[in-house]
């Protein structure tokens, strides 16, 4: 039996059903007719919920509750396929979150019921399960990016659920960093000579695995002043490496390397490296690119690091290590992004900024740092020798950081018209 219409009104209209409650409908933008989720107990009641719905379509926040019933699996799996640009290691990475971490809980609701309570249990029960932090939190961006989708661009949510305080910042323990002399100690405890130089540049000219281990002959200068990012390795399931191209537009750029290391870059290139302009720069024995998982047995990684005091040392670590010493350096923020290739809502200024001079500057820098724990005994009776083994440029580099910093760069200035027992130059 049709229920009996309750008055006329401007917006909507309200029946009374043979039950004796209320059903609402109304017509929405899109020229569809939808009824309200469910039925009201008063006439009122069905008034306020069309004087609601009434005010978003006015603020342009209505939200079609049809599309809203989409299941999360569904919408997010359909968010990652449909996002072109998206490195294929990214893909790999996002769906293994969202099948690990998030559909098993959450995948089965529908996104327009999706609310932050539900949210926040989400998360508490990650953790209680024993997921630590920094992939619950990797799990929740990933969450917070797909719904972000959903409210702003297809606007099936009027707003994000995911707005638990937070729940995704991650605190992860502080990685070691390595000295100078602990990077040329770790180098040369390699197991095989053709991983040296492989563990040097990958400190000194910060770069990281795929980077690295993607170099070919070409993308190395004739006399091994720098080395260029135009590619890198992801190991993928089912595929195994596959070279394409950098992390972002900010990882495609050329590193200049420290003079003290130049030798050892140049040697390798001729003991292991074959002659072809396209021929890997690091390999094993018999010429494959190498695979992060046979590194760390292949150069007997365990027992070097733990002889040289840091026993819990990733490789990743080379690369902070390397950030580490090219930020004493004093350089500024935007050179140090373009060295290290880090990407940032301002990439367009640094892109515009960050010069090669600078590079070569905080090169130079490096290379005083390498100089003086370098020379033999590294104490006083030393220093004169190795200031006068430098270069003019990076006599200036080390004076331009003695201004800055006196107390750590100001021993290392030698006034060389007074000798071995010269003074120390002060700074400023």
């Amino acid at each position: 039996m049709a229920g009996k219409k309750s008055g006329r009104r401007r917006f909507g209209l309200v029946r009374k059903l043979p039950s004796g409650r209320f059903q609402a409908m109304y017509t929405g933008p899109d020229g569809k007719r939808h009824p309200a989720p469910e039925t009201f107990a008063t006439e009122r009641d069905a008034d306020r919920w069309l004087v609601h719905v009434e005010s978003a379509i006015a603020r342009r926040e209505w939200t079609d509750p049809e599309r809203a019933k989409i299941r999360l699996q569904d919408y997010a799996e359909a968010w990652i396929s449909e996002r072109p640009k998206l490195r294929p290691r990214t893909v790999q990475l996002y769906g293994w979150l969202l099948g690990k971490y998030v559909t098993p809980h959450l995948g089965n609701v529908q996104v327009g019921n999706l609310d932050t309570p539900m949210i926040r249990k989400w998360r508490a029960d990650l953790l209680r399960a024993g997921v630590s932090e920094t992939m619950a939190a990797k799990a929740y961006r990933l969450l917070r990016a797909v719904l972000m989708t959903a409210t702003n661009e297809d606007r099936i949510i009027p707003r994000n659920p995911c707005q638990v305080a937070g729940a995704g910042a991650e605190s992860p323990d502080e990685r070691p960093v390595l000295t100078v002399s602990q990077v040329f100690d770790l180098a040369s405890r390699m197991s095989e000579p053709r991983y040296r130089t492989f563990v040097l540049l990958a400190a000194f000219c910060t770069l990281r695995w795929g980077e690295i281990t993607g170099l070919r002959r070409m993308d190395i200068a004739p006399d091994g002043s720098w080395v260029q990012v135009a590619g890198a390795f992801v190991e993928l399931p089912g595929r195994g490496l596959v070279w394409g191209p950098p992390k972002s537009r900010a990882g495609r750029r050329k590193v200049t390397v420290p003079v003290r290391i130049r030798a050892d870059l140049l040697a390798h290139l001729e003991e292991f490296t074959q002659s072809g302009a396209d021929a890997w720069v690091f390999t094993g024995k018999r010429g494959n690119p190498l695979r992060r998982g046979d590194f760390n047995p292949r150069t007997g990684w365990k027992k070097a690091v733990a002889a040289v005091g840091v026993p819990h040392l990733h490789f990743h670590d080379l690369r902070h290590t390397g950030n580490t010493l090219a930020a004493r350096t004093k350089a500024s923020t935007k050179d140090l992004m373009a060295r290290m290739g880090h990407d940032s809502p301002r990439a367009a200024l640094i892109y515009q900024h960050a010069t090669s001079e600078a590079d070569r500057e905080m090169a130079a820098g490096l290379d005083g740092l390498i100089a003086r724990e370098r020379v033999p005994g590294g104490e006083e009776a030393n220093k004169v020798a190795a200031w006068r083994a430098l270069t003019e440029e990076q006599r200036e580099a080390i004076r331009r950081l003695a201004v800055a910093m006196p107390e750590r760069f100001g021993p290392l200035v030698v006034d060389d018209d007074e000798g071995e027992a010269g003074a120390l130059v002060p700074a400023g």
